[in-house]
């Protein structure tokens, strides 16, 4: 096995560790994310006023509010989230975190190229009356994909 593929196996495996760890989680409406967001359901459990936090990061209480209302957004900062979640005793976690294995990813990806590659086969060999059953296309696009993913080319993910 070449360093390339053990390098890219390392990073699959990192990554499918953390969709099994929290694929299920981002299953839920909303990826999990609370209607008010994760600072103030964390604040509000811990029984902590907003008050109380602003005087703990030495702000106002006005900035405390205004990175609540902009979380459920998306328009705090990573920052901000990590400095308010040391605050509350917390930790905050930030990942990306595919749906599904990386590994099935790359395979619906490499069906896509296949079958694009295909289609543009048939129609000429439509055109030349030599058109192959759907038995032998489905065996084509699993054929090419297969190649896909084993040489993984530079464009895989290229739209063309």
């Amino acid at each position: 096995m070449s360093i390339e593929k053990i390098v890219a196996k390392q990073y699959r495996d990192k990554v499918n560790h953390a969709v099994s760890q929290f694929g299920s989680f981002f299953m839920l409406p909303n990826h999990g994310l609370p209607k008010e967001g994760w600072l103030r359901t964390v604040r509000t459990a811990l029984g902590m006023t907003g008050t109380q936090l602003a005087k703990k990061l030495g702000v106002t209480k006005a900035r405390v509010s205004k990175a609540e209302q902009d979380e459920p957004h998306g328009s705090v900062t990573l920052k901000t989230m990590q400095t308010m979640a040391e605050a509350m005793d917390c930790k905050f976690v930030y990942a990306v975190v595919p749906k599904q294995n990386v590994e099935d990813v790359i395979k619906e990806r490499a069906i896509e190229k296949a079958r694009a590659r295909v289609k543009t086969a048939s129609t000429h060999m439509a055109l030349e009356a030599q058109s192959l059953s759907k038995d032998q296309l489905e065996y084509e696009i699993e054929r090419i994909a297969a190649q896909i993913v084993d040489k993984m080319p530079s464009d895989l993910w290229n739209n063309e």
